[in-house]
């Protein structure tokens, strides 16, 4: 009976474990292949101080050459394996997060989500590519050298015996300092990052308030913290290689002064029967340095593992927070080739109940209420970005749901309060260079005083922008894609009564080609404009 996963860094490697056996298998074989190439070389060397050939020379090298290509066959397809194992299992991993996250209603900050997705995820590549292998590797090899030595020398067995545990008790003492700092450190890697996305997009608010030194101090402030946390994971890391370090020095010295000794015949004692050989002492200071290599490189792969179980901490309480996904699904509504009737009833969603509602296609709703009642969510919930706690939405006489949400998305255009436009040209954004689009828009002017006209590329922010400029870029958008139905969200708030008045008529103008206009507004010049009124109160 397989145990359960007790650790959030367990359940995160899920199978993965069984993928990282065989090149597991490979690595201690390759390992392994040094104990006879170490008897071979002491075979000759032995040979070559009594003056007599215990293996012919030739045998001796075809047999190294071989041993010495099959190590590094196997070797070389371990790590292959490896890589393929860590690249794989990080690819998805990441492509599970950003699924998450990109149909999240709240995805979770940009910055740390980045961290997390790239440096953070690459931080399991060497915990799987060298923890696994490092950790059967001394399950294995240290124990068939020990039973090696301990057929040449009983003292030298008892030397290894007592110097081997020492070195995984202080690894593991240190590796809980160390798992602590990592998560620390990591912890900062999500701060800085979010405040510098946080502060990319208010540069130029920044450079209005002429708020940037103190700025550019509290991001100093920040880096200076992370690269203190950084630090401390490196003492720690240090700390752990230098007691590793004096331990395998001093078994390895014990070893080379007992063989000397024993070989000059200055101690008798340590050895089975008649004395130690040079073979069995050339043998054994061969086999010395490997014993302790498994832990050198389990020591190493030990802060691997510590900054692993970090990052799947980190995942672990990602996870934990609900994160409630929008519609998808690709599934026709009906009437895809004309108008649909949109619908809802029974409708309730953060603590607001909507009034049930029947819009006609070609129809324009004004959608009123106070601030904080709920009208913007009841646009989101009607593209499909919110699920409602209770009720259902119609479209085209079919329910709105993850069949076939996309599939209405693709027919309907969003005006949100604050635009947000993607890293491309403004011809790409509006979806043409129409002349007539930009007048209808009032978009003419504002594209000739831009430097590269729609050549130009706005920024996330539609940084050069005024709130009435960057709206009129998405009325332009919507003249030029003329979807079905338009949901606007309070488009004319906070802008002068020109402005206001270019961008109602620019919506206005969508309904007089069929498009259905659903706009939530406080404007009593664009609610006059209306057919009917909607209002919704908490």
């Amino acid at each position: 009976m397989t145990a359960r996963p007790d650790t959030p860094l367990d359940r995160l490697m899920g199978d993965e474990a069984q993928r990282l056996r065989l090149p597991s298998v490979l690595a201690v074989a390759s390992s392994l292949l040094w104990l006879p190439q170490a008897a071979l070389i002491a075979a000759l060397i032995a040979g070559f101080i009594a003056g007599e050939t215990l293996i012919p020379p030739l045998v001796t090298g075809l047999a190294l050459a071989t041993l010495t290509l099959a190590r590094a066959l196997l070797s070389s397809r371990a790590e292959a394996l490896l890589f393929a194992v860590a690249e794989d299992f990080i690819r998805r991993q990441r492509q599970r997060i950003l699924r998450i996250e990109a149909t999240a209603e709240t995805p979770a900050g940009a910055g740390s989500t980045a961290a997390l997705l790239r440096e953070k995820l690459d931080t399991l590549a060497p915990y799987l590519t060298r923890f696994a292998p490092a950790m059967a590797r001394t399950r294995v090899v240290p124990l068939v050298i020990l039973a090696a030595a301990l057929s040449q020398s009983w003292a030298m067995a008892l030397v290894l015996l007592v110097a081997g545990p020492v070195i995984p008790l202080f690894m593991a003492l240190i590796g809980r300092a160390a798992e602590g700092a990592s998560a620390k450190h990591l912890a900062g890697v999500s701060t800085l990052s979010d405040l510098l996305v946080d502060r990319l997009a208010a540069l130029p608010d920044i450079r209005i308030l002429g708020a940037g030194d103190r700025v550019t101090a509290g991001f100093g402030e920040e880096a200076r913290d992370l690269a203190t946390r950084a630090m401390s994971v490196l003492r720690l890391a240090f700390l752990s290689s230098t007691v590793l370090e004096l331990f395998a020095a001093l078994g390895t010295a014990m070893t080379a002064v007992w063989v000397g000794f024993s070989l000059l015949e200055v101690i008798n004692w340590g050895s089975w029967g008649g004395g130690l050989t040079p073979l069995g002492g050339i043998f054994l200071l061969l086999l010395v340095p490997d014993f302790f290599q498994p832990l050198r490189d389990l020591a190493s792969a030990w802060h691997d593992r510590a900054a692993a179980r970090a990052v799947a901490a980190e995942i672990a309480t990602w996870e934990a927070i609900n994160r409630p996904a929008i519609l998808g699904g690709l599934g026709p509504i009906e009437g895809a080739d004309g108008p649909a009737t949109l619908a809802w009833r029974d409708l309730t969603a953060r603590g607001t109940s909507y009034p049930d509602a029947v819009i006609a296609p070609g129809e324009r709703v004004a959608i009123t209420g106070p601030s904080g009642a709920g009208k913007s969510t009841l646009l989101s919930i009607l593209a499909g970005l919110i699920t409602p706690t209770t009720g259902e939405i119609e479209a085209g006489g079919r329910v709105l749901d993850t069949g076939n949400a996309d599939d209405w998305r693709a027919r309907i255009g969003w005006m949100p309060q604050t635009p947000r436009f993607p890293d491309a040209p403004l011809a790409e954004v509006i979806g043409t260079d129409d002349p007539e689009v930009l007048a209808q828009a009032q978009l003419t002017e504002v594209v000739a005083r831009l430097p590269e006209g729609l050549a130009t590329t706005l920024g996330e922010t539609g940084a050069g922008l005024s709130g009435g400029e960057a709206r009129r870029v998405l009325a332009a958008r919507l003249i030029a894609v003329r979807p079905e139905v338009v949901l606007a969200d309070e488009p004319t708030a906070d802008l002068d009564a020109a402005t206001a008045r270019a961008i109602t008529e620019a919506i206005l103008s969508l309904a007089g080609h069929g498009a259905t206009l659903i706009v939530a507004t406080h404007d009593p010049a664009l609610i006059a404009r209306m057919d009917r009124v909607i209002e919704v109160r908490r």
